[in-house]
């Protein structure tokens, strides 16, 4: 009888309609994503950088393939990660502004796995909303105060990963799991005491050398090397239950650093991530790729990996081929988007990259450029040095330099990444590369159409209801 046809369609429907997992399948793999929060992709060891500490993560580096060529969707916390663990772009899945939430009825990474038989968790931090569409299982204890600073107000939030540990123990055997680990660091406010000295840092040149920058710098460094004991712990938890032979271990970073031209900008300072992908038996290690890939990549992978079919409707592809060879390319070009931050970062831009090639067009460049660094007064991460950078701009060229093109953008940018890393010389105005500007603004302008992004200038924002729960939590 037909009805009898359509019986397992409606036990699949049901399990995945009710946040539930259906039975798994033989030889799929677990997956832990350990996601660094505000990390800048130069500032760890596996990425060339030689004075931060950063062992575990140089050690999973020769365990892994290193991706020199991995995106964020946004340079902002929220709209990341909402890309993330969706598929989509921000302005498809809606939540483009930091702290709002995506359009109802889109489907996240939970409700993929979950129908293809895993179990899905968070621990830390969580700002992704509406709960529908991220009915993570929540591991309870994990987001917790720093020591010292339990009844101090502002972003002094922890990692607890001992309630991991548990949850690992108590999982039920046999069941495959994707488990998202969600680090705090290096996100301010950065440890007060600082375990690195201020002569052995060293300053990126698109900053301004005080003493000060020194100090919030070695900070900033501190809680990176923190954030690399995560990951070791993490690992160790993986080891100890013999679970890293099944295991896709997944690094990557929401975005880039809280400092000038990283974070809340499309450069490659605030959108290039870390992303390391340890599958042992299945990649050739230690090795590297400079495919070009994207955030909303990483789920149809995940998919793919665990013997599903990714979506069509999601923006990202699955890169399962590069994982088995590296040397294959995966997009020819990529895309990013920045809103803005309610009250603050109120410069939105868009980004067109190649292997080499960074286009930018900034939606409202007559607004002046401003950010937390510079205007927030309620945290460090900027307030601590900030002055001394003010004062430094009336005394050289290259501090005035730093501040003028922090404040002030042009319509368009194009940086030549292979000769300028740092994107310190737009090449929009050089009329030997006028074809190839005009050239990436019509496939931007394409991207745009196709992602129903019509936006003229900064968004309307109302702020939150003081008695209204966020739709986004920051934690849980």
């Amino acid at each position: 009888m037909k009805w009898l046809r359509v019986l397992p369609c409606l036990f699949l429907l049901s399990f995945c309609c009710s946040g539930q997992s259906v039975p798994g399948k033989p030889g799929q793999p677990n997956f832990v994503l350990f996601i660094a929060d505000d990390l800048g992709v130069k500032d760890i060891g596996p990425y060339g950088n030689t004075v931060v500490r950063t062992p575990h993560l140089q050690r999973l580096a020769q365990e892994s393939l290193l991706f020199n060529q991995a995106f964020a969707a946004s340079p902002t916390c929220g709209p990341s990660r909402s890309s993330l663990f969706t598929g989509l772009m921000p302005l498809r899945h809606g939540a483009h502004g930091n702290h709002s939430g995506v359009k109802s009825g889109t489907r996240s990474v939970a409700q993929y796995l979950s129908a293809l038989g895993y179990k899905v968790a968070i621990a830390g931090k969580l700002h992704v909303g509406p709960e529908d569409v991220f009915p993570f299982e929540r591991i309870a204890g994990t987001n917790v105060r720093e020591p010292g600073y339990e009844k101090v107000p502002g972003l002094y939030h922890d990692l607890n990963l001992e309630p991991v540990d548990k949850w690992l123990t108590g999982r039920a055997e046999g069941q495959p799991f994707v488990l998202i680990v969600a680090d705090h660091s290096p996100h301010v406010i950065w440890p007060e005491k600082p375990a690195y000295r201020r002569e052995e840092v060293d300053i990126p040149p698109v900053h301004i050398d005080t003493p000060e920058t020194r100090k919030a710098r070695a900070r900033y460094y501190t809680d990176i090397t923190k954030m690399d004991a995560n990951v070791g712990k993490v690992l160790d938890m993986l080891r100890r239950r013999d679970l890293e032979k099944n295991t896709v271990f997944m690094f990557t970073s929401d975005q880039g650093p809280q400092w000038a031209f990283g974070k809340w900008n499309v450069y490659d300072y605030g959108v290039r991530v870390p992303l390391l992908v340890r599958w042992p038996n299945h990649i050739t290690v230690p090795a590297s790729t400079r495919a070009l890939v994207s955030h909303v990549d990483i789920l149809p992978t995940m998919i793919e990996i665990a013997g599903g079919t990714p979506s069509p409707e999601l923006d990202g592809t699955s890169f399962l081929r590069v994982l088995k060879n590296p040397l294959l390319k995966h997009r020819e070009m990529l895309f990013a988007s920045h809103t803005g931050d309610r009250e603050m970062n109120r410069t939105p831009m868009r980004m067109l990259r190649t292997d080499r090639y960074k286009y930018i067009l900034n939606l409202a460049p007559g607004e002046i450029y401003n950010t937390h660094m510079n205007l927030a007064k309620d945290h460090d991460g900027g307030r601590e040095y900030w002055p001394s950078w003010l004062t430094e701009s009336f005394r050289n060229a290259h501090a005035a330099s730093v501040l003028w093109r922090y404040h002030r953008r042009p319509a368009e940018e194009l940086y030549d990444t292979l000769n300028d890393p740092w994107e310190q010389h737009n090449l929009a105005a050089d009329e030997s590369y006028r074809p190839m500007l005009e050239r990436f603004g019509k496939h931007l302008a394409g991207w745009r159409a196709r992602q129903g992004d019509d936006k003229t200038g900064p968004e309307d924002h109302e702020p939150p209801a003081p008695s209204r729960q966020p739709v986004a939590p920051y934690v849980f």
